[in-house]
């Protein structure tokens, strides 16, 4: 039955295209997936019409295809025009990183035990201030002075990372 359709799906095709072997590559795939659907015992009632928009698909997808494939070869090209690596990858912002890293680390380990506990529970464990509390054996108003302090300590670690002096709360004086 479909195949009344061949010669007018491949000159279709092989107008879009303007390549008569690739029109006849797009016809055998669009075919393919539509007997495909048809061995699934899916009923196609307009088969005519499944046919030309499975070739629309069917084109879109190779165009897609030689677009991704349509790229410089970096291998080809001089080093010194090679695209540069993503800024996260770049040595200098990785060295950044891993120092902004230990100085929060560093911020973190020299907090009061306690304080640094509540902080560590709810930050990185994920846990709400009541539960914390009742963990630590501490009221719900310390729990939440603690990961305060801590998160001032945060602040003024961030700020000292980005070379900015340390503020303080509104309303204190230095």
């Amino acid at each position: 039955m479909l195949e009344r359709y061949y010669r007018e799906l491949l000159n279709f095709c092989s107008r879009r295209v303007k390549d008569r072997d690739a029109a006849a590559e797009v016809v055998q795939e669009s075919y393919a997936r539509v007997l495909a659907i048809q061995r699934s015992e899916v009923a196609i009632h307009e088969p005519r019409a499944l046919l030309y928009q499975t070739a629309r698909h069917v084109m879109v997808d190779q165009h897609r295809r030689e677009l991704l494939r349509s790229h410089d070869d970096l291998a080809a090209l001089a080093e010194a025009d090679h695209p540069p690596a993503p800024v996260h990858q770049q040595p200098d912002a990785a060295f950044a990183s891993s120092q902004a890293l230990e100085a929060y680390a560093a911020t973190i380990e020299a907090l009061p035990p306690r304080c640094r506990e509540a902080f560590v529970l709810h930050v990185f464990d994920g846990l709400p201030q009541a539960q914390i509390a009742e963990r630590m054996g501490a009221s719900i108003s310390m729990v939440e002075k603690h990961i305060a302090r801590a998160r001032m300590a945060c602040r003024a670690c961030q700020l000292q990372i980005q070379g900015q002096p340390p503020t303080l709360p509104a309303g204190r004086k230095k």
